[in-house]
């Protein structure tokens, strides 16, 4: 395939995931919203003022980069695991793998539709935040930068997820026993100086606790890690998960009847 045919390839997987996320968005995008508004509103006028400041910060202030970085991180990985997971369960996967389109197309085309609908939560989010706490930028290029690449990474890991599930009850395990636990335990509500040494090292074995302090400091500029170290990691990840990514679609072993 020449470079616009493969380009035609991957912009129709992106508008079939886009429109597929927006047809439904009473699913996919009201009830994140609604979610998140009700820890603004619990968290930050009900429980913040009784916490106090949090890192020179009201608690509400705080606490909400770490709600945008959840949303994003949990609707980019939902997004691709179950639109994945549904093709290959109606087989229409294997037309795909037989056709001329290239693999990282195919990967690309489902990631960025991951991505498109993670981001998209996060502005809707944002806006909300608007409405409990004033929002600040300290840092515009690192706020895009982290929260695109957190995207990616979980949309990745929502289509690692999605090849190995054999069946619809699979691709709820890894978001309730694994990014759940992550994502609550990753600072989004607290400060991990606040812990006992032994469990601020322990924290810092969560890969979420990077990007939501690089978010963070995007927002207000502050944070418990190194930034320069959190893209690293960040990055790393995502060059690992992508080649695996691949790897799984060249085998298709799980993908072919």
């Amino acid at each position: 395939m020449n470079a616009r045919q493969q380009w035609v390839a991957f912009y129709t997987i992106l508008e079939k995931e886009i429109r597929r996320f927006m047809r439904i968005w009473q699913q996919t995008l009201l009830p994140p919203a609604i979610t998140i508004a009700l820890y603004f509103v619990i968290f930050g006028r009900l429980i913040g003022p009784r916490i106090g400041e949090m890192s020179g910060f009201s608690y509400i202030e705080f606490v909400v980069p770490g709600l945008i970085m959840m949303s994003v991180i949990t609707n980019s990985y939902s997004n691709v695991v179950s639109s994945f997971f549904g093709t290959k369960f109606q087989r229409s996967i294997e037309e795909l793998l037989v056709s001329p389109v290239p693999n990282y197309i195919i990967l690309l085309g489902y990631v960025i539709g991951g991505v498109a609908r993670g981001l998209a939560v996060g502005v809707i989010v944002t806006l909300l935040s608007l409405f409990f706490t004033k929002l600040q930028v300290s840092h515009l290029g690192i706020t895009i930068a982290i929260v695109f690449l957190t995207a990616v990474l979980f949309a990745l890991a929502g289509f690692i997820n999605a090849v190995f599930a054999n069946s619809f009850d699979d691709i709820s395990i890894i978001p309730t026993f694994v990014l759940t636990p992550l994502t609550y335990l990753g600072g989004v509500f607290y400060s991990i100086g606040m812990l006992p040494a032994f469990w601020q090292g322990v924290s810092q074995a969560n890969p979420v606790l990077y990007m939501v302090n690089a978010f963070r400091y995007g927002l207000l500029g502050v944070s418990d890690i190194n930034v320069v170290w959190a893209f690293i990691m960040v990055m790393a990840f995502c060059v690992v998960l992508f080649v695996y990514s691949l790897y799984l679609l060249e085998r298709g072993k799980r993908l072919r009847s």
